[in-house]
């Protein structure tokens, strides 16, 4: 049994850290009975005029969020432990555990990999992938989950914007608590 699709949830550009070339970036989320979250961003704005880095194979790469990068922070309701995964255009990506607030580190582990796909034109730019929940933490299963959504966007000047489903602090920090702000109900069998 499949959880209905998250309907688009539009990301927030922080307000300190404006972008020309973008229009808007939404998500959308898809939770499996089986433990697949599937999440899809969507970017539409001018991209000849964004960093955007080019496929390479896909392996773990550190860092990737100092460039364009989509990210995805994964949480069980009232818990203060959480992972964090980057999603590099380039099909690079990494995963992070933490215990609590920026207490962790990054999971070296192949298997994790979130099969990162891009399709993009001119006026649009889409990724897509796929974590395994049960595999970062078999608690994350059927549990009610909080996400944090975030995008970072750097553009031909090397500027980068932060794009968020809210920012709950003067600086952006999408490890913020409060940047957990989309819930996603436990799965039932």
């Amino acid at each position: 049994m499949e959880s209905p699709p998250v309907g688009a949830v539009e990301l927030i550009c922080h307000p300190e850290t404006r972008s020309e070339a973008v229009r808007g970036i939404e998500a959308r989320v898809v939770r499996t009975a089986d433990g697949i979250l599937a999440v899809r961003y969507l970017l539409e704005g001018d991209l000849g005029r964004l960093c955007v880095p080019r496929a390479r194979t896909p392996r773990i790469t550190e860092r990737l969020w100092q460039h364009t990068c989509c990210e995805v922070f994964v949480a069980r309701k009232g818990s203060s432990g959480y992972h964090e995964f980057n999603l590099g255009p380039s099909g690079e990506w990494a995963a992070y555990a933490f215990v609590r607030y920026r207490d962790g580190g990054l999971l070296a582990d192949d298997q994790l990999n979130p099969g990162i796909t891009v399709r993009s034109t001119a006026e649009r730019l889409e990724l897509d992938a796929q974590m395994r929940l049960g595999q970062l933490s078999p608690i994350y299963l059927n549990a009610r989950l909080s996400l944090g959504l975030s995008v970072v966007i750097e553009d031909d000047s090397g500027t980068l914007s932060y794009w968020a489903l809210g920012h709950p602090s003067a600086r952006p920090d999408f490890h913020h608590p409060d940047s957990f702000a989309l819930e996603l109900d436990e799965v039932r069998y």
